[in-house]
């Protein structure tokens, strides 16, 4: 395992850690308004309102980094057939 891959899962594993501590200490109903997508005001618990913007978070990073594959033809090892 490489020390990339195991510091970005000790990060995310403290993310997940405070938003169970904000689910767990901020029960309290928030309104939540967003006219131009949402005609009316949405009431949720704050830390289903905390789960949500970290779960659209997640989603758009993951689309912003994912694909890309590798560099084309700058040195990538290909199977050739040498005659």
């Amino acid at each position: 395992m490489n020390a990339r891959l195991l510091f970005k899962t000790l990060f995310l594993i403290i993310v997940l850690l405070f938003l169970v501590l904000m689910g767990m200490h901020n029960q309290t109903w928030i309104d939540f308004r967003l006219p131009p997508i949402l005609p009316q005001k949405l009431s949720q618990p704050a830390a289903i309102m905390y789960f949500a913007f970290f779960a659209v978070g997640v989603l758009t990073g993951t689309i912003l980094t994912a694909g890309g594959g590798g560099k084309k033809g700058s040195g990538s090892k290909t199977n050739r057939v040498e005659k």
